[in-house]
C-alpha cells in the first residue's frame, strides 16, 4: 500500500518487503495442514475482503492523525501495527443483524467498520458532532443493530459484560458468539481474572482474545508480566487457548474461527493469544515517549512485519484474484484483463484497485465528518441514542 511520510511510523514509510519473512508468511499456511486446508476452502472474496479491512482501518487511523497534526482533533489512539488481530478475529464472525456481537477496545477501532458502522460516523464520535452515534457525549461507540458493545472506560472491564451477552445467548438457545479484546495490560485488572473464570465454569460462548502489544499504556511487558507469555492461560481458567502470530491475518482468522466453532458447539469458552506490537504511543500526544521508553530494535524488528505488507506480498502469489468486480477508470482500463498477463502482475493491478476504491471510501467518510461540524443537527436525545447502547 501507499505509505505516508507525515503519517506513518518511521519504519513503514521506506517498507520493503524482507524475503525471508515474505517466504515464513507463507510457510505458515503451506507448512501447517490445518491452516492450509482453511485457507482453501475459503469463499470466493474473503481474502481480498480482508485485505480491505486491513486498508480501511489502516486508512482510518491515517485520517485520525491527519487532523491530530491539523489541529482539529487533540488527540487518537490508533491500532496501527496491530490491524490483523482486529479484522482477522472479526471475519470469523457471524456479522449482521442478528449475528454475533464484538467488544472491542478504543485500540481494535477496526472491529466497528467491519462489524457494519459507517466509518464517518465513526470519525464523527471524534469529532464529538451532534449526530455522531453518541450524540456527540462519548468517545467510546457502540451500536447494538451492528453487534458493537460500547467499550468500558476502565480498560478490561468489558470483558465481564461480554459474559453477561454470551449468558443471555445461551439462556435463550441463539446460536451467536460474543467476543472481545484484553491487552496485555489490562490482563493484570481483576475483572478480568473475574470474567475469564466465570466463563468457563458456565461455559459460556465467548472469546477472549488476549492482544500482546507488549506495552501496557507507558509499561513495558517485562515490567509488569512475570509468566513466560500468556499461551498457558486458557489451560489455567478450564478453556481452549491458541497462541498465534497477531501480524498473520490468516492465522489469526483461522485460529478464531475454530474457536468460535468450539463455542456454538457448546465447549466455550475459548482463548487467542495473539503477539504483535504496538508502533506508537500510547496516543498520539506520547509517540516521542514510547520511542524513548523501548528499545529501537524493538520498532526495527516489528516494523519489517507490517501485517498488511506482509499480506500483500502473500496475496501477490496465490492463484488469480478472479472474479473481482474492478470499477471503471481502475484495473481494466489499464489495459489488463483477467485473461492477461502473469498472475503476479493481475493480482498486484487488483490489490492497487481496491486501495484506489478504499481511500476514497475513508476520503469521503472523512469529508463528511468534517461536514458535520457546521451542520450537524441539534443536540440527540435518548431515542438517538438507544442504539449505540444496545
Amino acid at each position: 500500500m501507499r505509505r505516508y511520510p507525515a503519517y506513518d511510523p518511521p519504519e513503514y514509510v521506506n517498507w520493503e518487503p524482507d524475503a525471508e519473512l515474505v517466504s515464513a508468511y507463507r510457510d505458515r499456511v503451506d507448512g501447517d495442514p490445518g491452516l492450509r486446508w482453511f485457507v482453501e476452502h475459503l469463499e470466493d472474496g474473503a481474502l481480498l475482503a480482508l485485505y480491505r479491512g486491513l486498508l480501511r482501518f489502516r486508512l482510518h487511523d491515517i485520517a485520525l492523525k491527519r487532523w491530530v497534526k491539523q489541529g482539529i482533533t487533540s488527540k487518537a489512539w490508533l491500532g496501527t501495527g496491530e490491524e490483523a488481530v482486529t479484522v482477522g478475529a472479526v471475519h470469523a464472525l457471524r456479522r449482521g443483524a442478528g449475528g454475533d456481537v464484538v467488544a472491542p477496545m478504543i485500540r481494535n477501532a477496526g472491529a466497528c467498520h467491519e462489524m457494519g458502522l459507517p466509518i464517518a460516523d465513526m470519525l464523527r464520535a471524534y469529532l464529538g458532532t451532534a449526530d455522531g452515534p453518541t450524540g456527540g457525549r462519548d468517545l467510546h461507540l457502540g451500536s447494538g443493530s451492528s453487534g458493537v458493545i460500547a467499550p468500558v472506560s476502565m480498560v478490561g472491564s468489558v470483558a465481564t459484560v461480554v459474559n453477561g451477552y454470551a449468558l443471555a445467548f445461551r439462556r435463550q438457545h441463539e446460536d451467536r458468539v460474543a467476543m472481545t479484546w484484553i491487552g496485555d495490560g489490562s490482563t493484570k485488572t481483576g475483572e478480568v481474572h473475574e470474567a475469564l473464570n466465570f466463563a468457563a465454569v458456565q461455559r459460556l460462548p465467548v472469546v477472549f482474545v488476549i492482544q500482546n502489544n507488549q506495552v501496557a499504556l507507558g509499561t513495558r511487558l517485562e515490567q509488569h508480566h512475570r509468566g513466560e507469555g500468556f499461551s498457558k492461560w486458557g489451560a489455567a481458567y478450564g478453556m481452549r487457548s491458541r497462541t498465534v502470530d497477531g501480524n498473520h491475518v490468516l492465522e489469526v482468522l483461522a485460529a478464531t474461527a475454530g474457536a468460535v466453532e468450539d463455542c456454538r458447539r457448546g465447549e466455550g469458552p475459548a482463548m487467542i493469544v495473539a503477539e504483535t506490537f504496538r508502533m506508537g504511543g500510547h496516543a498520539t500526544h506520547d509517540e516521542r515517549e514510547a520511542r524513548e521508553m523501548l528499545d529501537a530494535s524493538l520498532f526495527a524488528r516489528w516494523g519489517r512485519r507490517d501485517p498488511i505488507g506482509l499480506y500483500e506480498e502473500y496475496l501477490a502469489t496465490v492463484p488469480r484474484l478472479l472474479g473481482y468486480d474492478a470499477d471503471p477508470g481502475g484495473t481494466e482500463t489499464r489495459g489488463l484483463t483477467p485473461g492477461s498477463g502473469d498472475t503476479e502482475s493481475w493480482n498486484r493491478h487488483v490489490l492497487e484497485d481496491i486501495e484506489r476504491k478504499t481511500t476514497r471510501e475513508v476520503e469521503r467518510a472523512a469529508e463528511e465528518a468534517l461536514h458535520s461540524r457546521d451542520s450537524a443537527p441539534a443536540e440527540a436525545g435518548p431515542a438517538e441514542l438507544a442504539d449505540c447502547y444496545g
